[in-house]
């Protein structure tokens, strides 16, 4: 029978839980690297086993971390991030220009192919890469020095670097997002980039349409591009906010997909006090709130932006976690949910491997 492995990251440690394909009782490691904020750890898809970590400090810095026995045992590897070439400037909150300058890493993206090539995301919005397992990195400078870079301007959780995607159909080809720049696409491997954000609006900056300057997510509306992001429509229909942080899509169905609305930008907590799942079956536009097993007064946590995933088991298993610490699980792609864990920290990324 298949297994699943759930890789949660907190602001206290990284947990990994674990079950059978049945996904009733779990097991849970950790906390791993307690006291530590972990943004983000993912495996490889050419080698569960493999995992990597970002665990950060305010006070001790960044380490990465890489396990070879899926969480079991970890090792520090390479921790050396540092920019090619000219540094150059960005937009800083007030409108000042700022030099770019390391502060963490946000993302780790593993290879489809190869378990020693990870991409990792930073802050201040860089790319990077490895090709032995972590032990050097190095920039891939494209991306930083596009003529647009010097209008990039930080979103309230800085200037990072926060998804990256690789196109499992068109090799070289991936998508990245910065807050707040915006999408971006690469067709060689990362080496050169394009923005990818028409039809993106955003009425918080000054101008609402511009090439880059969006922060994504996308905050506001929730955007679907069906031209490998040339273009974006809103598909967020009867959708009761238009702002939020986590979207996923069903390992299944295209055209089913999965939100989290919260109430404001403001405001980071749910609408009416109620934690509602929205699931689109028709690729946007009309949604339906799941809530069963979900508790429905007096809950005022939010979901953020890396704290959702889905499994590729039949059917579609789909996890999140809240900054209250609670890990939810559906078996059922979203008809019903239960509590993995209830009071771990506050969760910052949730990523799942589906394991023969």
């Amino acid at each position: 029978m298949s297994r699943v492995r759930i890789l949660v990251g907190t602001r206290k440690g990284a947990f990994v839980l674990t079950a059978d394909g049945t996904r009733r009782h779990w097991d849970v490691s950790g906390p791993h690297f307690g006291g530590w904020e972990i943004y983000h750890l993912k495996g490889s898809p050419a080698d569960p086993n493999r995992l990597y970590a970002s665990q950060s400090s305010s006070w001790f810095g960044q380490v990465i971390q890489r396990s070879s026995d899926g969480g079991k045992s970890w090792e520090a590897v390479g921790n050396k991030f540092a920019y090619e070439g000219p540094v150059g400037n960005h937009l800083w909150y007030d409108g000042t220009q700022r030099p770019f300058e390391f502060a963490r890493v946000w993302h780790l993206e593993p290879s489809l192919t190869d378990p020693d090539t990870v991409y990792a995301g930073i802050q201040d919005a860089a790319m990077f890469r490895t090709t032995d397992g972590g032990q050097s990195w190095r920039e891939l400078p494209g991306l930083r020095t596009h003529p647009s870079a010097a209008q990039w301007q930080p979103g309230a959780g800085g200037m990072c670097l926060h998804t990256i995607l690789i196109d499992p159909s068109h090799p070289g080809r991936l998508y990245i997002a910065i807050s707040a720049a915006g999408v971006f696409r690469s067709d060689d491997g990362g080496e050169t980039w394009r923005p990818m954000n028409r039809g993106l609006v955003s009425e918080q900056i000054p101008n609402p349409t511009a090439e880059v300057g969006h922060c994504v997510q996308k905050h506001w509306d929730v955007m679907r591009s069906d031209d490998a992001g040339e273009s974006w429509k809103d598909v967020g229909g009867n959708l009761p906010t238009d702002f939020g942080f986590p979207i996923d899509v069903h390992a299944h169905e295209p055209e089913t997909i999965y939100v989290v609305p919260i109430k404001s930008d403001s405001e980071h907590y749910l609408p009416d006090g109620k934690l509602r799942v929205y699931r689109s079956r028709t690729g946007g536009h009309e949604w339906e709130p799941l809530t069963k097993g979900l508790p429905q007064s007096h809950c005022y946590v939010n979901v953020l932006r890396d704290a959702m995933a889905v499994d590729s088991l039949e059917p579609c298993g789909v996890y999140f976690g809240t900054t209250g610490g609670q890990v939810y699980a559906s078996a059922d792609a979203g008809d019903s949910w239960t509590p993995i864990v209830r009071d771990l920290p506050s969760v910052v990324s949730v990523e799942v491997q589906s394991l023969p």
